[in-house]
Order: C-alpha cells, then structure tokens, then sequence
C-alpha cells in the first residue's frame, strides 16, 4: 500500500492490481478517457439515471480508473462512491468520489445504504458462474434501500457481437481498424471467462430477475441493458 493510498483508498482487502498488462494496453488502445466518458454519459441518459434525484446515495461497482464516476459527479450526484479489486486502477480517479478497495461479492457497506448500484462491464468478470454472480447481486441487494435501483450494463451474443466476433478474426480489417485489433486482443486474453458469460445469458437474466424486479431488460448492439428495483 502507497503512503497516500490512506488518504484516497479505503482497503476491504489487499486488492489485485490489474494482473494482465497486454490486456490493460489493448483497453487504452480501444478507448480513451474523453471516449469512455462519453460512452458512459450516453448510457446514463439512455437507461434514465439522469433523471434521479442528485441526492440519491450512488456505489459504482467494478468502477476500475473511475470513468463513469467522473460522469455521474458531472451530472451533479455529491454522494457517490467507488468499489474495485484493482489500486492500480482506482488511482486513477481525481474526482471526489470514495474509493475502496474490495471484491464485489462482499461488500463492506451497511445494509440499506444505497439508493442506486450500478455497474458497466464488470459483472461478466466473475469467476465462477452462477455461484459468483448470486453471491455479488446479493451484495448488492442488500446495500439497497428498499426502492432503490440497480442498472448493469454486459456484454450479450447478439446477432452484432457475432459479427464483430467473425471480424476480429480478419486480419487485415484487423490491420486497417485499430479499435478492432485492440478489442480482439482483450478478448483473446480473457477468452475463457468472457465465452463463459455469453453462453450463460438465459440463466444470467433468470438469476437477476431473482433479485430486483427488471424495469428494462433488453439486448441491442452486443450489450445486455438491465435497469431493476428492489421491492420490499
């Protein structure tokens, strides 16, 4: 642990730093900050965070350099606060956002103490499937006060996500198309866990629907959209 990490980090556990460099230089390469940003905004707006109350308690999980928690401050939220495994990547985050350091599926946070969870890319992540994957939606219930909402946003085998599939394995658009080439390397290299998730959906979307009631379960464009609330 840094000396200054006291001052920005709060450590549930010793953290793993991002374990892949290839990996983490393909994601610079596929998108930059302002990029990322922008993506995030988009989708924020798309799925109707925008429209919560600027006081509603906020924890973006698997947050990583702290993109989307720079967009939600933009858009006013002050209580905001961000959860990864990984320090490298949570230093990265100059906003005013809490930081900790902690894996997903046991959340260091009292009961009841958000009003919105949301997590973008991180949930297809999880080692072992359903088993990892109940035990972090239950987390993440139960750091929901009742009403409160949760919005993930993952990648799906859509008829779009087999195609860009199909052409990350043409070399020369490889060649000619740099995101693609980046995209088709982080995907190389986290080939096992990433097919796993997309040839889960159908138990994937049973099991949340287990959890919150959906108020937006859709595919389009390779990406999974779910937006639920915690009843009761």
């Amino acid at each position: 642990m840094n000396s200054g990490d006291s001052e920005r980090l709060s450590y549930w556990t010793q953290g793993q730093d991002c374990c892949d460099p290839v990996w983490e230089a393909a994601y610079e390469r596929f998108e930059s900050r302002d990029e990322e940003r922008t993506k995030f905004r988009r989708r924020l707006k798309s799925l109707g965070i925008a429209a919560l109350p600027r006081n509603s308690r906020v924890a973006d999980l698997f947050c990583g350099r702290g993109s989307n928690l720079d967009v939600l401050a933009d858009m006013g939220f002050g209580d905001i606060c961000g959860v990864d495994l990984s320090p490298s990547l949570l230093r990265q985050h100059t906003g005013r956002a809490k930081l900790y350091v902690g894996d997903c599926r046991d959340i260091k946070l009292p009961d009841a103490c958000k009003d919105f969870v949301i997590v973008q890319g991180g949930l297809h992540h999880l080692p072992e499937l359903p088993d990892d994957l109940d035990k972090c939606l239950g987390e993440i219930r139960r750091i929901l006060a009742p009403g409160g909402l949760v919005a993930f946003v993952e990648p799906s085998l859509t008829p779009f996500l087999r195609l860009v599939h199909y052409a990350c394995g043409i070399r020369v658009l490889r060649r000619l198309m740099p995101k693609l080439d980046a995209l088709a390397v982080m995907i190389d290299h986290e080939r096992v866990g990433y097919f796993n998730w997309l040839s889960r959906q159908g138990e994937i979307c049973t099991l949340t629907c287990r959890h919150f009631n959906p108020l937006l379960n859709r595919r389009s464009f390779g990406k999974w959209y779910f937006v639920g609330r915690k009843e009761g």
